[in-house]
């Protein structure tokens, strides 16, 4: 006769294994992570409840033409960090412009003497949101500079969009800041050591002061996770600012899979939750020999039901 311990303990492992039979069966997109190897060669989108777009600028030196055909093979809505001089061929191609670019990330209103340049970017900038229907144009801070303290540093910025926000609400364009990381430094696009704008908090409480519809937050999923985390928490808290997503894998700023910390379906799931459904970009460095296989990769992580 067994005892009550050896029955408990059959017990245990027979419904672990038949909770473990169950979760195989789930849907990959319900898995905490992918894993690479079973996406299969011709997934396309087929949730569509996160409207999916790609940075242009992670794929190169793949053609902006041949990326804009792989993202209408994969059903990706939109693309953007591409140059202009594409925007006709990608809107021809079924594709929406999802973000357009201005000044650097480097060159922002931090310092004074950068404002005359940053207003007339954005403004050229928001033109040409206008022209291809996209919906916002990006800005940035800036470096932090030695003698300018962060009060200073601050006034400085909301001077310089204050400037440029009446235009941008005439013609019905959002501006949204994005906060990057200042931590990681192994790469000039994985990290940006000396960005004023590294702590996602200051950002929001930026874009508070703005106090408009037109002046929202570019959260950067991988941005947040290296400088801050508590990613969910801050989505769910901060979704009345945010008017634009960004994504990678952390650490490294790679794809989207198993071997990154950060479980992107249920990040997805929260975005999803607080209503949002503006465009959430792709901005990974794929690391994969098939970098198409890899956007297919993330596009398959992030379509979740």
């Amino acid at each position: 006769m067994n005892s009550p311990t050896s029955f408990s303990r059959r017990a245990l492992l027979g419904g672990a294994a038949a909770a473990a039979s169950t979760a195989c069966s789930l849907p990959a997109a319900n898995a905490a992570q992918i894993n690479r190897k079973i996406v299969p060669d011709d997934f396309t989108i087929q949730n569509k409840k996160i409207h999916q777009s790609v940075m242009g600028w992670c794929f190169k030196p793949m053609p902006v033409p041949e990326l804009i055909r792989h993202c209408t093979d994969i059903g990706l809505e939109a693309i953007e960090g591409i140059s202009p001089e594409f925007y006709s061929e990608a809107r021809k191609q079924g594709l929406k412009i999802s973000l357009v670019g201005s000044h650097s990330f480097a060159k922002g209103p931090v310092d004074p003497e950068n404002h005359e340049e940053c207003i007339s970017k954005l403004k050229s900038s928001i033109d040409k949101a206008v022209e291809f229907g996209a919906p916002s144009v990006i800005t940035f801070t800036g470096m932090s500079l030695p003698g300018i303290n962060d009060q200073t540093a601050e006034k400085n910025c909301l001077e310089c969009w204050k400037k440029v926000l009446g235009y941008a609400e005439e013609k019905q364009i959002t501006l949204v800041l994005e906060h990057l990381n200042s931590r990681d430094d192994s790469h000039p696009m994985k990290g940006h050591p000396g960005y004023f704008g590294d702590d996602v908090d200051r950002c929001v409480d930026l874009v508070k002061r703005m106090d408009s519809a037109r002046f929202k937050l570019l959260f950067d999923v991988y941005h947040v996770q290296v400088m801050n985390g508590d990613v969910i928490r801050r989505i769910r808290n901060y979704h009345p600012y945010i008017g634009h997503y960004h994504t990678a894998g952390n650490p490294g700023r790679c794809e989207l899979d198993q071997n990154q910390e950060m479980n992107y379906p249920a990040v997805m799931r929260a975005i999803l939750e607080t209503g949002y459904d503006l465009f959430v970009a792709q901005e990974f460095i794929p690391t994969w020999d098939d970098p198409v296989q890899s956007l297919r990769h993330s596009a398959m992580v992030c379509d979740v039901k």
